[in-house]
């Protein structure tokens, strides 16, 4: 496989291979090597690509075919899940408290999986674009108590998803339909969610060939980011305190 897969240059700005060059096994495996600086990580989201990998392994740049989104209007919650999160005080806010969310994820169990992807560099290159404005949490709480989120990169209209968690049953589902909300008001119709999952097409999510994808996000990553979400920089204040129980009535 090293001998097909490209390596990234030391050069933050240096171009990745185009995405329908990606392996077929494993799906979407793109390129190795390079860092997690800023420069770079945008210029992979603007071109649909992300990085995944592990602890002790290169930095592993991906771009699937097919890829996973959901549209902004199309979040499907149970009805259980519904009666539920009608029932609670829990509310929505926006970068408030975005390292214990990434901090979260990376420590949440997952089935099937030994390990986290979101390894500590990861970690600190997503706290670095966060500071930068492009990378956002979305937070569930209950009074004080954190009791979900997800985060993810934000270009243009475009948001992409990298991971979500529960500290409470449905925290994570609560986050994501917030954030669905929030964005279908503002105008972005989509929300990257990478590989799907049982779980993502149960709450709604669909798979695009790549090629649909990437046409998808071209307008959207450079759109004008004028608006409610305004220009790079926290969502708090233009997010608001969001009650989950009025998502859940919607």
């Amino acid at each position: 496989m090293s001998l097909r897969l490209p390596w990234l240059s030391s050069d933050p700005t240096a171009p990745f291979p185009p995405p329908h060059t990606a392996l077929r096994d494993p799906d979407g495996l793109l390129a190795a090597g390079g860092d997690l600086h800023p420069l770079r990580l945008l210029n992979a989201y603007r071109q649909g690509i992300f990085p995944w990998f592990s602890e002790g392994e290169p930095i592993l740049w991906w771009s699937p075919d097919p890829r996973t989104v959901f549209r902004t209007d199309g979040v499907r919650l149970s009805r259980r899940d519904l009666r539920f999160l009608r029932g609670t005080g829990w509310i929505a806010r926006a970068d408030t408290a975005f390292a214990a969310v990434v901090e979260a994820c990376a420590s949440a169990s997952r089935p099937g999986q030994s390990g986290t992807w979101i390894t500590h560099d990861m970690q600190a290159a997503y706290r670095v674009l966060h500071r930068l404005g492009r990378a956002h949490s979305i937070e569930v709480f209950e009074g004080a108590r954190l009791v979900g989120g997800i985060y993810g990169v934000a270009l243009g209209r475009m948001f992409f998803g990298e991971s979500m968690v529960s500290l409470e049953s449905g925290g994570s589902k609560a986050a994501l339909a917030a954030l669905a909300w929030r964005l279908h008001d503002w105008g972005w119709p989509l929300i990257d969610a990478q590989v799907e999952n049982d779980h993502l097409l149960r709450m709604g999510a669909e798979s695009l060939p790549r090629s649909r994808f990437l046409a998808a996000i071209a307008p959207l990553v450079d759109a004008s980011e004028a608006g409610e979400s305004g220009s790079p920089g926290p969502w708090t204040a233009a997010f608001g305190d969001l009650p989950v129980s009025r998502i859940a009535g919607r």
